[in-house]
Order: structure tokens, then sequence, then C-alpha cells
């Protein structure tokens, strides 16, 4: 008895079932192999075995039997299962994909809350932040975040190589666009957060240091006292790198931070622009491999930055610049701006007016000669009064655990002739004026070299039998040798300029070689010569490590060359 209202318990629990999903207009699942088999059996077993205690026993018998079944017995009900299935997907409707949720930005950068705290500065106070380089931030107007735009601009922010992709461009960041939008001295020492703990031992004592951090309120409440001395300047410093320029996902400010403060009297000759963004590639990096639920960094500069760098009206419309960028940019101003960029269907429909500008070439801009020239003008005029900095030439790139290469200066001038100018390929001993030169590749050679446009990425790529690469200028014909020499850890790589005898232009050139999530980024100037290709004369080079080297020994390189006259003004 027992065993019977078992199973007319489970039939009613079965029906119900099946009423609830037909209520639902819902259409079953197909059933597996094993369903198909089981259910056969069991009326076979059933009628077989009157004297069973009912389902139960029935369905251990034939779970039994399927356990000792070979693969071609299973294959037959398989077989039913995908015919049954097939039918289901034919004619049940595709289901219309859930609305995916937009993910919560969570970051600790924060400039209402240096705003506030700014706010109740005494005129002395405000006179010591401009004292230690960072009197640009008494004139931050922007109060919060737009978190949707970061959200974009950190899905196409490319850390490897320190580029956003935004409009159908990759425009590259660089330390001075920090400069520019920012107003932190992008030149200068590097900042080193880290030593020994005796020489900060004090410090942390009298900042309350803790294992988490120091305390934000802590350093808050230092701000709001009256002192404008050496302690104010530090908390100040620390507070702004906390909240601000380098929030890490924790809400304390880390306490490496006081490495760097020993001395204040030095803090103003540190390269900041650069120190905030490794920050930034680091933090954004740590949050994409999932080793934080919060973004660290400052977001407020990718914001910024984008504002200028991507415009939605036309050029006439477009209002004067002030430098630096954050000063102009106030509460009102951006909600116009996100205004205007809804009703054009959202982020990303705008007009990419940088590129003219030298992104990530790491150039200088005196700012006296920007302050009133649209932004157009800006991006087109700025360069004319960029040069290279000492540091600069000194300065590597290189990203997650690369190794570190200082970029030289190539400014050698060599020439065999000062008229003749000869081809450069060793098996041609054509040599004439550089205007018949350019006429005889392009005939004789046409295929033994790569046409490039000036400030364009090129890839190329040289095998291990290849020493050089052939490269022309399709604006002016100038003739550039990518060489490649070999030392015992690596690839040497110099690139070189065939001109004419009366151009003096230089032209500066950046090299990236990837591999994996790893990117090596190094630059350089290009030297001037005349001569043949195994003419060319002792020099400093690039280094490539053979870690960079593909599967069959090939160098891939990204490459691209800055015409100098890109970088005069208009």
């Amino acid at each position: 008895m027992s065993s019977k209202r078992k199973e007319v318990s489970s039939l009613e629990i079965e029906g119900s079932r099946r009423k609830k999903k037909k209520k639902n207009g819902g259409t079953p699942r197909p059933a597996c192999s094993w369903v198909h088999f089981s259910r056969e059996f069991i009326k076979e077993y059933s009628a077989s075995h009157p004297e069973s205690s009912g389902l139960k026993s029935a369905t251990k018998a034939a779970s039994n039997a399927w356990k000792v079944m070979s693969l071609q017995e299973k294959e037959i009900y398989a077989k039913r299962a995908r015919e049954v299935w097939d039918d289901y997907l034919s004619s049940t409707p595709a289901r219309e994909p859930k609305p995916k949720k937009q993910a919560n930005l969570v970051t600790r950068c924060s400039p209402g809350r240096l705003v506030n705290v700014i706010k109740r500065f005494t005129p002395d106070q405000k006179e010591a932040v401009k004292s230690i380089g960072f009197g640009s931030l008494l004139d931050l107007k922007c109060r919060t975040l737009r978190r949707s735009l970061c959200l974009w601009l950190l899905e196409r922010f490319n850390t490897i190589r320190r580029s956003l992709e935004i409009c159908g461009e990759r425009v590259p960041l660089s330390p001075r666009d920090v400069e520019l939008v920012m107003g932190l001295p992008a030149s200068g020492k590097e900042v080193v957060n880290s030593g020994p703990d005796e020489l900060v031992a004090d410090l942390r004592l009298k900042y309350n240091a803790s294992n988490r951090g120091i305390s934000v309120r802590f350093l808050e409440g230092i701000l709001g006292e009256s002192d404008s001395g050496e302690d104010f300047k530090r908390a100040f410093l620390l507070y702004v790198l906390g909240t601000l320029l380098c929030p890490t996902a924790r809400l304390e400010v880390s306490p490496s931070f006081l490495h760097f403060l020993t001395d204040m009297d030095s803090v103003h000759e540190y390269n900041w622009a650069k120190f905030l963004l490794d920050k930034l590639v680091r933090e954004v990096s740590r949050f994409r491999q999932g080793k934080q639920r919060a973004v660290g960094g400052c977001l407020l500069f990718l914001q910024l930055f984008y504002y200028e760098c991507v415009a939605i009206g036309r050029p006439s419309e477009l209002g004067p610049v002030v430098v630096p960028c954050l000063s102009s940019w106030t509460e009102e101003n951006i909600s116009e701006r996100e205004k205007h960029e809804k009703e054009l269907g959202g982020y990303g429909c705008g007009e990419v007016i940088c590129r003219e500008r030298g992104l990530g070439l790491s150039l200088h801009i005196d700012k006296a000669d920007v302050d009133m020239l649209p932004l157009r003008q800006v991006t087109l005029r700025a360069n004319c009064n960029f040069q290279p900095s000492d540091e600069d030439n000194l300065e590597s790139y290189s990203y997650n655990n690369t190794m570190d290469f200082s970029i030289m200066n190539h400014e050698i001038a060599y020439s065999q002739s000062q008229s003749q100018t000869a081809c450069p390929l060793p098996t041609c001993n054509f040599t004439g004026q550089f205007e018949n030169l350019s006429d005889h590749f392009s005939s004789k050679h046409w295929d033994s070299g790569l046409r490039f446009q000036y400030n364009c990425p090129l890839n190329v790529s040289l095998g291990m039998d290849e020493t050089f690469l052939v490269l022309q200028a399709a604006e002016n014909g100038f003739f550039f040798l990518l060489n490649k020499g070999t030392e015992n850890i690596g690839h040497t790589v110099t690139i070189t300029c065939i001109g004419p005898c009366s151009s003096s232009e230089q032209f500066l050139y950046y090299l990236v070689s990837e591999r994996g999530n790893n990117s090596l980024r190094l630059k350089a100037y290009t030297q001037s010569l005349r001569a043949k290709v195994d003419g060319i004369p002792p020099s400093d080079f690039l280094l490539v490590p053979f870690g960079y080297l593909n599967s069959c020994g090939e160098l891939n390189l990204e490459v691209c060359i800055w015409n100098s006259s890109d970088l005069v003004g208009v």
C-alpha cells in the first residue's frame, strides 16, 4: 500500500510540474539518453516483476543495467536523445538575451573631498602648496567623477601600450599629457616609494600608520589646523596622493609614500606626472586581473583628458584652453558636456583632435604660448615649443616586468660625401643626387622597401637572417634604414635617415615590441647618413632581448617615425 501511495504521490508531483510549465507557457527540455532508457526499462521491468516494491526498485534495477551496458548499446538511446534535442532546438523560439547590467565603479579617487579641504586653506597654506609644485590643484573645480564615462574609458584603456583606443583611433598617454591636464611637473627625478623601513619609522609613528595605511580623517585633522610648515606640506601630499592622484583600492593612504617625503625641500624636483601615470597603469592592470575590487589611480585625469582630446562640436565652437586644463572644467561645464554626449548617442561619437599634438612623445610645452589659443590651434601649435628634455633622452619605458633599457639620443651627423648619396642596398653601386636616388630606388628596387607615413605606426618583421629593412616616407621620399645587429642578450636596433645633403631635419622614432602581456617601448632620434648600410659608424643603439622574438626567431616591431616639421607651429 505504501509503495502504491508513493507512486501516486510521485505521479501527482510530476503532473503538477507539467501543469505549471503549461501555465507559464514554457516548453520542457528534452530528456537525455539515460531517461529514454530508464522509461523503457521500467515499463518492461514492472510488467515482468509484479512482486517488486514499486518505482524505487525498478529505477535501481535500471541504474544497474545502465552501468553494465556497452557504449554501442547506449548509442541507441543517445541517438534518440539527439534527434529529440534537434527537434526541440528547431521548434523553440530563441530566448531574448537579458539586458546586461552595468558594473558599478568602485574607486577611492575623490576630487570633491579634496576641494572641500582646500576651501578651508589660509593664504599661507596655499602658498605652501605652491612652493612644492602642486599649486595647480588649488584651481580644481570638478567635484565628482562621471562614473559611466570612467567605466567606458577603462574598457578602452590599453595598459600595455599606455593608450586610449577611442573614436577609432589609438591615443597614447604620456607624462606630458598629465602635465597639460593636471598641471604636475613632467620632468625631474624619479619618484621612488620604497626603501628601508628604518628611514620612515619615525614618520610612521607620527602619522599613526598601520599595516593598512594612514587614515584619511587623521590627515584631514592636520590640514584643518593653521600650520603651513613642513608637517602641513607632508600631510597635504599624503592626502592628495591618497584621495586624488594615486589612490589605491583601500580607504587608507599607502604608507610607502613616506619614503619620498623624508626631505620636503626636494619634493618640487620630482617627476610627479610620470609617477601618476605609472600608478594609474598599475592599478588598472591589477583591477583587470581581478586582484582588487576597486579601481585605483587618478581616474579624474582620464576623464578630463577625454574631454580635452575629443571634440563633439565644430572646431569654431571650441572655447579657449587654459593650462592646466583642470582649472577650466567646472561642474556646470562638465554637465553641459555630458548632455551633448548623450544627444549625440553616447561616448565616442566625437572627433579626436589631439593626434597632431604628438601624444606619448614626452615633449615639453611652453605654457605661456597656449593659455588663450583655441583647442585645435593648441593641438597643432603646441609642439612648436616642445623640446625633448635631458630626462627624456635617458628615460626608458618598460612595463610588466620587462627589462629596462635607456633611450639613446642619436644626434650623430655622419657623411661620406657632401653632395652624393648612395643607394641604401649593399648590392647596388648607385651614387648620385638625392632626387635621382629616390627615382632610382622606386624603379629598380620597388620591392625591396616599405613605404610609410610619418606619425603613423607601422608593423615590420625582420627574419633571423635579415639585418636591415629600408623604409621610404610617402610624404618627402626620405629613406630610413632599420638596422638589426646581435649582442649577447638580444638584438640591437637603430634607425638611420638618408636624406638630401641640404636637409637639417631631425626625426624622433619609437619602437614597441610585445611578448604576451609584456611590452617594451623604446625611443630615440635617427642618425643622419648618406652612406651604404655597411658604412654605418659605431654608435649607441636600442636593445631588444631575445625573449621578444617569436617562435620562428623573427623580430616583430611596431615602428613610428615623427617628422620634426610636424612639431613646428603653424
